[in-house]
């Protein structure tokens, strides 16, 4: 599995950005997509997840500000971050999980910065 995001940047604190992520290459492989973040000198912690059904689980920290969706007819999940913080400075990194749970791809990883 491939997985390529796009959307990250330079915000203001109070501001929102949108995230996206393509998957490609072995698509039945995928069951969750979803966000993990890592800001510097921290580990990469999930922050949203959903499954193919459309279940979805967030981290607390987010919770409330924070969107995930996906689009199966394009194999492509959203996540929508709004009311950021500085503290949400990171990069976040797309990721796809099995039925299994065994994580089945990385994207590249995409800059989020939130200045206050």
């Amino acid at each position: 599995v491939q997985l390529q995001a796009f959307g990250g940047g330079l915000v203001q604190a109070g501001g929102s950005l949108r995230l996206s992520c393509a998957a490609s290459g072995n698509i039945l492989a995928i069951n969750t997509l979803g966000w993990y973040r890592q800001a510097p000198g921290n580990e990469r912690v999930l922050v949203a997840d959903v499954s193919r059904s459309g279940r979805t689980n967030y981290a607390d920290s987010i919770k409330g500000r924070f969107t995930i969706s996906r689009d199966n007819t394009k194999n492509t999940v959203y996540l929508q971050m709004n009311s950021l913080t500085p503290e949400d400075t990171a990069v976040y990194y797309c990721n796809s999980r099995s039925l299994g749970f065994a994580t089945t791809g990385w994207g590249q990883g995409t800059q989020v910065t939130v200045s206050s």
